[in-house]
C-alpha cells in the first residue's frame, strides 16, 4: 500500500500541463490542449492512487480526442454534414468527423490562456476575437474553471455572445471513465464489465450511427440505466434527457462510488461506450446531439438557447468520489 503520489510531468507535444490536487484528486489539464484534462486520479481507502479518468497516452498528447475529457464548444458532439442553419440562413463548417460532420465544438485544437490558477483550481478563458479561422460564424468568449475541494472535482463553463447579432448556442464536457479502476501505470482490462451504472432520465432520442432520427421517449431498453446495472458489453451511443431533477448519476466501481451531479443547463447526457475498450463515456451536455438541426426544424427540447449580444450561457457539473463501491455483479 502507497500514499505517494504518482509523479506527474510534461506530455510530448501537449504544450505545458499543469496539476491541481487535493487529499483525493490530482487532475493534469493542457490549456495547450483545448483545455482539455490529461487525466483524473483519486486515491481509494486502500491508499492507492488510480485512474478514474481515462489517462493520456503521451503518443496521444496534442490530440484532444486521446484525453481524458474536453470541452465542446459552442456546440455539444455533432453537427451534420457541418450545416449551420439560424435565423434563415446556413453557413458550412468544416466537416472534422469521420462522418463527415462538425464534431466535438470549435474550441478543442485551440490553445485557451489561463486566467487564474491556485493549487487547487485553474480557470482558462478564450476570447475567440483574437483568432483567425474559429469553425463558426460568430465570435464568442468561453471561459472553463476546474476546481478541486476534498473529494469533488467541479467543472464551470460559460459562452458568453461577444458578437454584434444573436447566435444558437450550447456546450459539453467529453469526460471518459475507465472500465475498471486499476492503479496507476497498471494496464487496464478491455473486457472488464465496466461499472455499475445509474442514471435517471426518463427519455431518449431515436438515434442512428450517432445522429438523432426521431424524437425523445423511453429508453431504448439497453440504454436505460433508472434501474442500476453493470454496463457490460453492450454497445452505447445513445443521448439521453429529461434527467430527474436533483437527481445524481451514479457510477459503482469495487473500490468507491463516483458520483456525477449536473445542474439544471445540463439537460441532456451521451453515454457512449465502444465494443473493446477500456474506458466509456458519460457526457454532460446542454444540448442534444445535432442540435442546431433541429432547432432549425422547429423540434422541441433540444436544449439549444439564443445568446442575444452580451447574454451568457452558464453550467456546471461536479464528479464527487466516496468510498463504498458495490461488489461486481451480472444482472440475468
Amino acid at each position: 500500500m502507497t500514499t505517494d503520489a504518482p509523479a506527474v510531468g510534461l506530455l510530448d507535444g501537449a504544450g505545458d500541463l499543469l496539476t491541481i490536487a487535493s487529499d483525493v484528486w490530482q487532475v493534469d489539464v493542457l490549456p495547450g490542449t483545448g483545455a482539455a484534462l490529461a487525466a483524473g486520479r483519486v486515491r481509494t481507502d486502500d491508499g492507492v492512487w488510480r485512474d478514474l479518468l481515462r489517462p493520456t497516452h503521451p503518443r496521444g498528447a496534442g490530440n484532444p480526442e486521446k484525453t481524458s475529457s474536453w470541452p465542446m464548444v459552442p456546440w455539444a458532439n455533432r453537427i451534420s454534414g457541418g450545416l449551420l442553419r439560424f435565423g434563415g440562413r446556413s453557413w458550412q463548417l468544416q466537416r472534422n468527423g469521420a462522418d463527415l460532420s462538425a464534431i466535438h465544438g470549435a474550441t478543442r485544437n485551440v490553445a485557451w490562456p489561463v486566467v487564474e490558477r491556485t493549487a487547487g483550481a485553474v480557470a482558462l478563458e478564450l476570447d475567440t476575437r483574437a483568432l483567425v479561422g474559429v469553425n463558426f460564424p460568430w465570435h464568442f468568449v468561453a471561459r472553463v474553471e476546474y476546481r478541486l475541494d476534498g473529494a469533488e472535482l467541479a467543472v464551470s463553463t460559460s459562452l458568453r455572445n461577444v458578437a454584434d447579432e444573436a447566435f444558437p448556442a450550447g456546450f459539453g464536457h467529453h469526460p471518459y471513465f475507465r472500465r475498471a479502476l486499476v492503479p496507476v501505470g497498471a494496464t487496464p482490462p478491455t473486457r472488464a464489465p465496466g461499472p455499475v451504472l445509474e442514471i435517471p432520465a426518463r427519455r431518449g432520442w431515436r438515434m442512428h450511427d450517432g445522429l438523432v432520427r426521431g424524437p425523445a421517449r423511453e429508453p431504448r431498453a439497453v440504454a436505460d440505466f433508472r434501474t442500476p446495472r453493470e454496463v457490460g458489453g453492450v454497445v452505447l451511443d445513445d443521448v439521453l434527457t429529461d434527467l430527474e431533477p436533483g437527481a445524481p448519476v451514479r457510477l459503482r466501481y469495487p473500490e468507491l462510488t463516483a458520483e456525477l451531479r449536473l445542474d439544471a443547463t445540463y439537460t441532456h447526457l451521451v453515454v457512449y461506450s465502444p465494443r473493446g475498450r477500456s474506458y466509456l463515456a458519460v457526457e454532460p451536455q446542454t444540448q442534444v446531439t445535432d442540435a442546431y438541426a433541429l432547432f432549425a426544424e422547429g423540434a422541441a427540447d433540444t436544449g439549444t438557447v439564443v445568446l442575444a449580444p452580451g447574454e451568457e450561457l452558464a453550467g456546471r457539473f461536479s464528479i464527487t468520489v466516496a468510498p463504498g463501491g458495490i461488489a461486481p455483479f451480472t444482472q440475468s
